[in-house]
């Protein structure tokens, strides 16, 4: 029997539902709307499509998306500079800065100018502690998609056996961290890994985050596996071979529309939760 599909889209489009109620309400209270400010340095085409789709998603909820465009010239001081001035701001609730940036550019600085309470994309080292000893934070945002669909769809991470393939520090490693708080057996494998079919054929709940189309072939899952496939590679398919693994998975996500439309849904949800609490930065919630 065929798997479940489960459906990112659906989820995620619920998830904005919400936030643009929770929005409303708040603007009915007299509040200003939230505002989330998003850093774009350099001209890569893939970069720019993803800052409008989250533009978009942003005004479509009632939210006030601040856009910042920087040259490919910018140095690490500069973009620095851009960051610090929006942290400083009491009217920004969320600071994004799209990834990846130019090489000149030492990206891990630029992601230290957050501030926790505005590391609405959960991408800082504060933000990482906190996912890692499950405590109260913004969680890296496809990272916690990943979760909010496990959740949806009564997948407890507890006790399971999770094989996270991808160390990345956006993805993967975050990810792991998260299924580890959950009560998960977590393994991770990157480039190294020795045996990876083994290692795949083990899991309950098989995660791909590499960015290598076909990279699991159908064959190498663990029939009644929950299979999430985060990669997304040109033609739109992902890092797991699909007809074959969903022949042997009991859940799996389709690509697209299975863990991309979460990323931007957590993303927006984390900033309304910024807003909500912005009278009390300590008190953001996961």
């Amino acid at each position: 029997m065929a798997a479940d599909l489960m459906d990112g889209a659906a989820l995620a489009e619920s998830t904005l539902t919400r936030i643009a109620a929770q929005v409303a309400d708040g603007l009915a209270t007299g509040r200003r709307p939230p505002v989330i400010a998003t850093v774009l340095v350099g001209d890569d085409p893939s970069s720019h499509t993803y800052v409008r789709m989250k533009v978009r998603r942003a005004q479509r909820v009632g939210m006030e998306p601040r856009r910042i465009d920087l040259p490919a010239s910018t140095t690490t001081a500069e973009l620095v500079a851009v960051i610090q001035g929006l942290s400083a701001d009491p009217g920004v609730d969320g600071v994004l800065l799209q990834h990846p940036v130019p090489d000149h550019i030492d990206e891990r600085a630029a992601f230290e100018a957050i501030p926790v309470h505005k590391d609405v994309d959960g991408v800082t080292y504060a933000s990482f502690a906190r996912m890692e000893f499950h405590t109260p934070g913004f969680a890296s945002a496809t990272p916690g998609g990943i979760l909010r669909l496990l959740d949806a769809y009564d997948v407890q991470p507890a006790g399971l056996h999770a094989v996270v393939v991808g160390q990345g520090p956006i993805l993967g490693k975050p990810l792991s961290a998260l299924l580890l708080a959950r009560g998960a057996t977590v393994t991770s494998c990157h480039r190294l890994t020795r045996d990876l079919r083994g290692h795949v054929e083990r899991a309950d709940l098989l995660v791909a985050a590499v960015g290598r189309a076909g990279l699991i072939p159908g064959e190498w899952i663990k029939p009644g596996a929950v299979v999430i496939d985060a990669g997304y590679n040109p033609g739109g398919v992902g890092d797991v071979e699909f007809e074959g693994a969903r022949q042997r998975a009991s859940l799996i996500t389709p690509v697209p529309g299975g863990v991309g439309p979460m990323t931007i849904a957590v993303l927006l949800d984390q900033t309304v939760q910024a807003w909500l609490t912005s009278a009390d930065p300590a008190a953001v919630t996961d």
